[in-house]
């Protein structure tokens, strides 16, 4: 069990401190939502979640399998819908590998990359489209 502490400062910005760490973030409201857009929004921490989440589920399977996954990269993609309400629309992700992972392995990875908690937490209407970029 991990607790986080959560505190509103005002004006639509939020302070968070993770326990065990004692790490801290802060998050504003973005400019379509009446913020300033200084910081991560919440939303923008649940896009920020799935990305890492996915390299790091990766990253384990890789670590079992004896695949290098050093300077694998992801890009995470957010839009909002707003109908009925405002919400989550799209988290498209990009994931960009490195070089020198056989077919096979490539396989598996992807399979994992699907299978990360952030992925299979979200809600269905939340579009979640992983694109794949190996070099040739």
């Amino acid at each position: 069990m991990v607790a986080i502490e959560m505190e509103y400062l005002g004006d639509l910005h939020c302070k968070a401190t993770h326990g065990p760490s004692g790490t801290t973030l802060e998050t504003d409201a973005p400019k379509d939502n009446q913020g300033r857009g200084e910081s991560f929004s919440p939303t923008d921490l649940v896009a920020t979640a799935l990305g890492t989440c996915i390299l790091t589920t990766m990253g384990i399977l890789a670590r079992n399998i004896g695949v290098d996954l050093a300077g694998a990269s992801a890009s995470v993609t957010k839009e909002m819908a707003t109908v009925p309400t405002r919400r989550l629309g799209s988290l498209a992700v990009t994931l960009k590998m490195p070089a020198g992972v056989s077919a096979e392995n490539r396989i598996k990875l992807e399979r994992a990359a699907h299978t990360c908690p952030v992925h299979k937490s979200m809600h269905p209407d939340v579009a979640m489209p992983i694109t794949f970029v190996w070099p040739d």
